[in-house]
């Protein structure tokens, strides 16, 4: 048996709980916030758990294995290292951190303590996404020649009021692309690989008292050649659902969350034909695209699986750290681009 524990009992805790609870011989076993009684209140509701508000009581729970991180993004290393000194896995809520070096700081501790650390990028998890990767690495789309990430979402400025650390460089890194565009992003580097070069604008379109940018657009050279653009906004009233596209030179994909659109090949095959029909028509689960509100932790569980899996077989899990990172770094260069008005080198 797992025994798992949350830092951070926000808006995201209820989501890791009950993921938690759905996988065989895991248990939610302890939950931490700075207030005792939001702790007691979170963890009343699940037969095992016990509420904390010291962190280093939390962390000497002998029933904990394993810890997901649900804080302010900013606020992840903190949490992080704590919980990896003390010989603790740890799954961080995206982004792992709100910059590249304090990546870096994870992913050592984490070695030095031969522990795992994982990041929460569930969208990997989705069907069409892992259809659409084994038929890239496969090369079934040929030379790839334009790859899109669409992040046109809406948040009030309800929501960004509602938090202090919302909106602030300090604590949620950045806006649209750090906060919200970042799973469209992870998919695109998971899906084409590494980009090369990076030309960036961002802006401030329809939200006031904020930091970071609600809006942006980059044109991203990846390293095999192909170009593309991100474009992630949180002023797209009503929102509309998170999209990847993938053009090449044999075929083209088009996702939008869960939903395979577009799956066509120069050489198709009934398999292809049959892959589409089955997930074409997917029922969007996921929360985003007008709300920040999951209202399914099925993709959640299966990050969480294919961690305990991973520790279990002394292996990687599919989203390391290392590889959480990655989207991360990308987001630092648009916003380096845009800052700079000139085009950045990764």
């Amino acid at each position: 048996m797992k025994g798992f524990g949350i830092i951070g009992l926000g808006t995201i805790a209820k989501t890791h709980a009950d993921a938690i609870e759905s996988l065989h011989d895991c248990q939610f076993v302890a939950g931490f916030n700075k207030s005792i009684d939001k702790a007691n209140a979170f963890c009343s509701s699940y037969e095992n758990a016990k509420g904390y508000d010291d962190i280093d009581k939390f962390l000497k729970d002998p029933s904990l294995d394993i810890v997901t991180i649900a804080t302010p993004s900013g606020s992840h290393l903190e949490y992080a290292l704590k919980a990896l000194k003390a010989k603790k896995h740890i799954i961080v809520e995206k982004p792992l951190e709100i910059t590249s070096e304090r990546c870096d700081l994870i992913i050592q501790c984490a070695r030095e303590n031969n522990v795992t650390a994982a990041g929460i990028f569930q969208s990997r998890f989705f069907s069409a996404p892992q259809l659409v990767k084994k038929a890239i690495d496969n090369g079934k789309f040929g030379k790839l020649s334009i790859c899109d990430a669409q992040v046109k979402w809406f948040r009030s400025q309800e929501y960004y009021d509602s938090a202090q650390w919302r909106g602030t460089w300090a604590l949620d890194g950045g806006g649209a692309l750090m906060n919200q565009g970042i799973h469209a992003i992870d998919l695109l580097l998971w899906l084409c690989g590494p980009v090369d070069e990076v030309s960036a604008y961002t802006a401030l379109r329809s939200h006031t008292n904020i930091e970071v940018e609600d809006t942006a657009v980059a044109i991203l050279k990846f390293k095999n050649g192909a170009l593309g653009v991100i474009e992630g906004t949180t002023s797209s009233y009503p929102g509309f659902l998170k999209k990847i596209d993938i053009c090449g030179s044999l075929g083209s994909a088009s996702i939008e969350e869960e939903n395979l659109v577009k799956y066509q090949f120069s050489n198709e095959t009934e398999e292809d034909k049959n892959d589409f029909k089955k997930l074409n028509n997917i029922a969007y689960s996921e929360g985003g695209a007008g709300s920040p509100k999951v209202s399914s932790f099925d993709s959640h569980a299966k990050v969480f699986e294919d961690v305990v899996n991973a520790i279990n077989e002394n292996r990687e899990p599919l989203i390391s750290a290392t590889d959480a990172k990655k989207a991360v770094t990308l987001i630092e260069a648009i916003y380096k681009s845009a800052r700079e008005s000139r085009p950045v080198k990764l």
